[in-house]
């Protein structure tokens, strides 16, 4: 039985249509080295996500290109039949290639291809909530999510999908998306030392859309600062325990993903994501990011 939602750091928040608890779990690390083929302890990826869900996590992000396919394959494995509360959110708009690239795929057969791949690998005939991934792998980049969305937005029509959210985008891809069909999310990469959001993210809050950061603990580098290293130490936590309670604190819109191969570490996050922090301490936080 899992536990009560309210048990998970920062309780919980509308994601669209549904109620999910703030701290939530991305899956893109369960796949191999890059992202690419299997996991190297199968048995601990199927783990990880039993315990998440347990542990009371109701929000798992994912995408067909992580494996490609094969975290996908894992949370089928690991949670099929998906509980009533559980969300699972996936992306289109990227493949992969053999080297490991993620080259676009955004064109209206893409996208309908994907798609329909997700809700063979999750073992659904509904996905709960698809981000329409732009930009690339330096970030978001200017043009015009028109012709996606609309693609998106007939699919979700036809039922195949429950709801719609962008990732990698500018705002003014927000606003653009947003005259084709409502959005649930946006799902961008922000952290303390990374805040060319902190715009957006206040704007969605007022209209009560959901923000979602990825890489929220800096990515494949860590984040590394001498005011993070210096509030940690004064709260007896990690850094990644602060940056985490920070996100909690930076706008209660706010949704957290941070993923780990590892139950410890899963759990660790949770329990880190706890500590208070002062008036004082998000004041010297905050400079990392100006």
């Amino acid at each position: 039985m899992t536990k009560n939602l309210t048990s998970l750091p920062g309780g919980t928040r509308n994601l669209g249509n549904r109620d999910v608890a703030r701290f939530g779990y991305g899956a893109m690390q369960l796949s191999g080295p890059w992202v690419m083929g299997p996991p190297n302890d199968h048995d601990g990826a199927i783990a990880v996500l039993r315990e998440a869900v347990e542990l009371g996590i109701t929000h798992i992000d994912t995408s067909g290109a992580y494996g490609p396919h094969l975290t996908n394959q894992l949370i089928r494995e690991a949670l099929h039949p998906y509980a009533d509360s559980l969300l699972i959110a996936t992306k289109v708009g990227a493949d992969r290639d053999s080297a490991g690239g993620w080259p676009t795929a955004r064109t209206p057969d893409d996208l309908r291809r994907q798609v329909y791949e997700n809700l063979d690998t999750l073992g659904v005939e509904r996905l709960d909530l698809v981000n329409m991934r732009m930009g690339d792998a330096t970030g978001p980049q200017p043009g015009s999510i028109i012709e996606a969305m609309e693609t998106l937005a007939e699919l979700q029509q036809r039922g195949l999908i429950d709801q719609l959210g962008v990732s990698n985008v500018t705002a003014d891809q927000v606003t653009e998306a947003r005259t084709v069909a409502p959005i649930a999310c946006v799902q961008n990469m922000y952290n303390l030392a990374n805040r060319w959001d902190d715009q957006l993210i206040d704007h969605l809050a007022t209209d009560g859309i959901a923000y979602v950061p990825f890489f929220p603990l800096g990515g494949f580098t860590p984040l590394q600062a001498d005011a993070l290293s210096s509030v940690a130490t004064r709260l007896d936590a990690t850094p990644m325990a602060i940056a985490l309670a920070w996100l909690l604190r930076r706008s209660d819109n706010i949704l957290l993903i941070p993923g780990t191969s590892k139950i410890e570490h899963l759990r660790e996050n949770i329990t880190g994501a706890t500590v208070a922090l002062s008036v004082h301490d998000i004041e010297e936080l905050d400079s990392i990011g100006r």
